[in-house]
C-alpha cells in the first residue's frame, strides 16, 4: 500500500523526540516500510526517519509553539476552524491547510493522521483517499466535534483509540472504530536480569499532567535517588521543578535519545509512571518492561493496559503518593524476565504492526 503518515507538526521527527506520538510514529513508518509498504511522512522542518520518504511541509514547528496540546486548557480561540485572527492557531490552520494540499498532489492508498490538532482533522476531511485519525489525547468535547463533522462530510475517515481506556472515554463524542495500540521494538531493546542500581527513573515531557512532580516525591518519600529526564514542554512547570528538585535526591537532564534512555531504564530499580491524567497509553512503562525493568505508577487510564499488576510493576490508586513509595520498596520482588517476556508477548511493534495493517485494508475496503 502507497501510506501517508502525517506527524504531529509541533516538533521535528527527530532524537530527542518530543514525545512518545513521535517515538512511535517512527517505529511505525519503519516498520511498515520493512514490511514492503511504500510509506511517506509529512513531519514539520527538519524531521528525518531513516529508510523512510519524509516530505518536508515547509512549517517551522517553534511557530505552533502556543498550539501544544495541554489537558484542561481553556481556550475559545482555538475552535474547529482555527480562526483566530493574528494567533498561533491560524499558523496551525495554515500548515495543515498546506500539508494536505501536498498530501493531495500524490495518490495514496492510505492517509493516516497522528496530530492532535483540530485544523489537521478538518483540512483531512478534504482528501478523496482513505483517512485514518489516531487519538494520542483524553477525550476533549471541541476535538469530538471536529471529528463528528468530519464524519458527516462526503468522505468520512475512522477513528482509532490507543487503549480501551481511552476508548471508552471518546465514545459519549464520537464512535470509535478500532484500538490500535502503539508497540516498541523489543529485539532492538537491550536488558538487565539485574539492576545496576536502587536508582528511580522518571522519563517524559516535563508538563503537568506527566506527573513529574509526582515522581519527586515519591523518590524522596521512598528515600531513593531519582533520575528525571525530558523536553521542557511546559517551560513555566519545568522552572518550577527544576527548583523544587535541587539537591542530592534528584538528578534533572533534558530529554534523552533512545539508546540513551533505554540504557538508563535497564539500569534503574523501578521507572515512575505516576501520571495526573488519564495516560492514553504509556509508552515509557512498555519500554521499561522491554528493559527489564518493572513500573511503579497509578492506576488510571491505559496504564493497567501496559503493565501486568503484580508481575511487572505496581500500580495504586491516583495520586497515593506514600503507596508509591512503599511500590519502590516492593519493586525488587518482581521478576525482571516477566518484565522482559510480558513485552515481548503483549507489547512488541510486531503485533501492532498486524494491527495497523488490518485497519489500513479495512478502511481501503470501506472506501471501494
Amino acid at each position: 500500500m502507497r501510506i501517508a503518515l502525517v506527524a504531529p507538526l509541533v516538533a521535528p521527527l527527530r532524537e530527542p523526540q518530543l514525545g512518545g506520538v513521535q517515538t512511535f510514529l517512527v517505529d511505525l513508518a519503519r516498520g511498515l516500510a520493512g514490511r514492503g509498504h511504500d510509506v511517506t511522512v509529512f513531519a514539520a522542518r527538519g524531521s528525518r526517519v531513516d529508510g523512510v520518504r519524509v516530505v518536508d511541509t515547509g512549517v517551522d514547528s517553534a511557530l505552533l509553539g502556543a498550539t501544544l496540546f495541554r489537558p484542561g486548557r481553556q481556550d475559545p480561540d482555538r475552535d474547529a476552524g482555527g480562526t483566530a485572527g493574528g494567533t498561533e492557531e491560524d499558523a496551525a490552520g495554515a500548515a495543515f491547510a498546506a500539508t494536505v494540499a501536498l498530501i493531495g498532489k500524490e495518490a495514496f492508498d492510505l492517509v493516516h493522521n497522528h496530530a492532535f490538532d483540530i485544523p489537521a482533522i478538518r483540512h483531512a476531511a478534504s482528501l478523496t483517499a482513505p483517512v485514518l485519525h489516531t487519538l494520542h489525547m483524553p477525550a476533549d468535547p471541541r476535538f469530538g466535534a471536529a471529528l463528528a463533522a468530519a464524519r458527516r462530510s462526503p468522505h468520512p475517515p475512522l477513528i482509532a483509540a490507543v487503549s480501551e481506556s481511552q476508548a471508552a472515554s471518546w465514545r459519549d463524542l464520537v464512535e470509535i472504530d478500532a484500538v490500535l495500540r502503539p508497540g516498541i521494538p523489543t529485539a532492538a531493546i537491550p536488558w538487565s536480569r539485574v539492576p545496576t542500581s536502587d536508582r528511580l527513573l522518571f522519563a517524559g515531557r516535563l508538563s503537568p499532567e506527566k506527573g513529574a512532580g509526582e515522581a519527586v516525591a515519591i523518590a524522596r518519600a521512598a528515600g531513593r535517588h531519582l533520575l528525571l529526564c525530558g523536553p521542557a514542554y511546559d517551560p513555566e512547570y519545568a522552572a518550577r521543578l527544576k527548583a523544587q528538585s535541587d539537591g542530592p535526591t534528584v538528578e534533572l537532564r533534558p530529554a534523552l535519545e533512545r539508546t540513551a534512555l533505554w540504557a538508563e531504564m535497564t539500569n534503574a530499580a523501578a521507572v515512575l509512571c505516576p501520571a495526573v491524567w488519564d495516560e492514553p497509553f504509556g509508552l515509557v512503562a512498555a519500554e521499561a518492561n522491554a528493559c527489564g525493568t518493572p513500573v511503579v505508577g497509578f492506576r488510571r487510564g491505559g496504564l493497567p493496559e501496559v503493565v501486568s499488576e503484580g508481575v511487572t510493576g505496581i500500580l495504586v490508586a491516583a495520586g497515593d503518593v506514600a503507596g508509591a513509595a512503599v511500590g519502590v520498596g516492593r519493586a525488587h520482588e518482581l521478576s525482571r524476565e516477566a518484565c522482559r517476556s510480558h513485552a515481548e508477548r503483549h507489547l512488541d511493534l510486531d503485533t501492532a504492526l498486524d494491527a495497523h495493517e488490518r485497519m489500513y485494508r479495512r478502511a481501503a475496503e470501506n472506501r471501494s
